[in-house]
């Protein structure tokens, strides 16, 4: 078997996985799409993608990771959610990962709660609204930021086809 071919066949896997990845909290989506263009311009001797279009597709990356941070940060901010909130939407988007969709989308709001009522130390009802309330706006943020890198992800595929084809 042809060792470019290999190659091209796992940069095409690094690219796929890089996708779900981008959806899945657990992989680093953008990152391992990145890797996989970077893979397949190597192949190529950088004939077909150059340097310049490499620095813009890793400069896009870095905005990813930005982006990531940025938006899970930001609703959870905008709803005044505590560390311990913001610490149970991370943990529960891990639980939720072998429920697949319904865990992803269930496990950053249940965790954001979970997190601000231990936060808040307290039962009563206006502190359970406002963990509620954060938990929404925790998991809104985790939307926004895998909508915003799913389209990053798309941007650079589609400036690496370009590159490579015209």
């Amino acid at each position: 078997m042809d060792v470019n071919l290999l190659l091209y066949f796992l940069s095409a896997l690094l690219v796929l996985v890089g996708v779900a990845g981008t959806v899945l909290p657990a992989l680093p989506g953008v990152p391992l799409v990145f890797s996989g263009l970077l893979l397949a311009a190597w192949v190529a001797n950088f004939q077909k993608v150059g340097a310049p279009m490499i620095a813009l597709l890793a400069v896009l990356t870095l905005a990813s990771v930005a982006v990531d941070f940025w938006a899970t940060a930001h609703g959870a901010k905008r709803a005044g959610a505590s560390r311990k909130a913001m610490l149970g939407a991370a943990l529960g988007t891990l639980a939720g990962l072998p429920l697949a969709l319904p865990g992803l989308l269930l496990g950053p709001f249940v965790g954001a709660v979970l997190g601000e009522l231990l936060h808040q130390r307290s039962l009563q009802a206006p502190t359970v609204g406002h963990a509620a309330k954060v938990g929404v706006a925790t998991w809104l943020g985790l939307l926004l930021g895998t909508a915003l890198k799913l389209a990053l992800a798309f941007t650079m595929l589609g400036l690496f086809a370009m590159a490579w084809w015209f």
